[in-house]
């Protein structure tokens, strides 16, 4: 059951429902004036920029030695889950916010509703957005206003040490069966290791997987917003990774933590169900373990498939007078063969981006060699292309995302499991939707 990224007008149709009823909401987005112009050479304007994804400083410094009409000031924050998000809603709520941040997909449409970002239709013209994957531009487009430049795509990939997949004799797994198979022959080989990772502060990684199968928690019918997480792809998913937690088959530790990354380097875990970027996330982990990692798809149901994981934006504070220089910046960061350059060179992303013409340009800049000289962006983009067209985010990512985590962080064997955090997320959701005054069913 493939959902391309070519099938537009399906996706079309489901973002312009989505829009009708964000429409309420989106009418308090902040609307910002502009009063500051693009700047010159004599007169530079000066904006300040907030984001955390790999190689954002080295893009800062190639863009500040490339002209001289804006100056970009540039704050690495942590990711938005680990805190990046508060730090930018507090400060728009104290007045003091950067011009541009860093927004993934999935956050764009609370930080819209809460009235915390500017409309750029003006400046991110109808010409600017045909170079970009028109599927990106309509996860930023909502009651029918521009409110981001999409940077990239984030399809899922499986990535594995292929030498200890050899010393094991473990066939790298295309099904979800194959992979629990994989995962048991694993665990026999060695008693320690396991083949991937259930992140118990990471609810994305779950929520791809759930996209992957076909789930779709938010929807939009006219004025309301329907819930629905109890649907078959999500109980299906939620009865599998259950069942790899209580035997016992995968590891349970923090994304990123350092008990995630000691398993990596002594080899007790042999995977990493991550997505496109996460390339480059391994590459400058795990730099003296080049040459012994490959890409596979992520595994599937019986159709190759893909959720996305993550994928960034880059949005004006409501609050800027700069939105004009913000939005050149952001555009040359995403739609430029030097903003992709300075961005991968860094050694440290491998940025899949939104604009299709410079993927490329993105396969030359980034060094396979980390991968034994495999074509990853080759099955990145397969795995884009399979990505289902169906699911759409809700205006309240951050309540639903925070009650998941806080409950599988409670995911004992025999205690409480995946489906009851998944519950407590819906609750959760709809209460909040009430309590903003949303019509809301589920």
């Amino acid at each position: 059951m493939s959902r391309r990224w070519s099938s537009r007008s399906r996706t079309t149709r489901a973002v312009a429902v989505t829009a009708a009823a964000l429409a309420v909401l989106t009418a308090c987005g902040g609307g910002g004036d502009e009063t500051v112009g693009k700047g010159t050479p004599d007169k530079p304007v000066t904006i300040t920029f907030w984001g955390w994804a790999k190689g954002s400083k080295d893009v800062v410094d190639a863009f500040n030695a490339a002209q001289r009409n804006i100056r970009v000031k540039f704050e690495e924050i942590p990711s938005g889950t680990a805190g990046g998000y508060a730090k930018i809603s507090n400060a728009v709520k104290a007045g003091n916010a950067p011009d541009l941040v860093s927004i993934e997909y999935a956050s764009l449409p609370e930080f819209v509703s809460s009235g915390a970002l500017q409309d750029i239709g003006a400046e991110f013209t109808e010409q600017d957005r045909a170079r970009l994957l028109p599927q990106a531009v309509e996860l930023t487009t909502l009651g029918g206003k521009n409110w981001a430049v999409p940077f990239d795509a984030a399809p899922q990939a499986f990535y594995y040490r292929k030498d200890l997949f050899a010393k094991y004799q473990v066939t790298v797994p295309t099904t979800w069966d194959e992979f629990k198979a994989a995962a048991e022959k694993v665990k026999k080989a060695d008693p320690k290791a396991r083949i991937a990772t259930f992140f118990p502060d990471d609810p994305t990684t779950f929520e791809a997987m759930a996209w992957q199968a076909g789930a779709q928690w938010f929807k939009a019918e006219d004025d309301t917003w329907k819930i629905d997480t109890t649907d078959p792809a999500t109980t299906r998913v939620t009865a599998y990774w259950q069942g790899l937690l209580d035997a016992g088959l995968v590891h349970k530790n923090a994304s990123f933590s350092p008990e995630w990354t000691g398993s990596l380097k002594n080899g007790t875990t042999l995977g990493y169900l991550g997505a496109s970027w996460g390339a480059g996330v391994l590459k400058g982990t795990l730099p003296e373990q080049s040459g012994k990692w490959a890409v596979a798809p992520v595994p599937h149901w019986g159709t190759p498939a893909s959720g996305m994981l993550g994928g960034t934006s880059f949005a004006v504070t409501k609050d800027s007078e700069k939105k004009a220089a913000a939005v050149e910046f952001a555009e040359w960061m995403s739609t430029t063969e030097a903003g992709v350059k300075a961005r991968i060179a860094s050694g440290t992303s491998s940025a899949f981006p939104a604009a299709t013409a410079l993927r490329p340009v993105a396969k030359q800049v980034f060094d396979a060699s980390y991968f034994g000289g495999q074509d990853i962006y080759a099955l990145f983009e397969q795995a884009g292309a399979s990505i289902d067209a169906h699911w759409a985010w809700g205006p309240t990512t951050g309540t639903t995302n925070t009650t998941i985590k806080d409950h599988f962080g409670k995911i004992t064997k025999g205690g409480p499991g995946i489906a009851d955090a998944v519950e407590a997320g819906h609750r959760a959701t709809v209460a909040e939707l009430t309590r903003r005054g949303l019509k809301v069913e589920g």
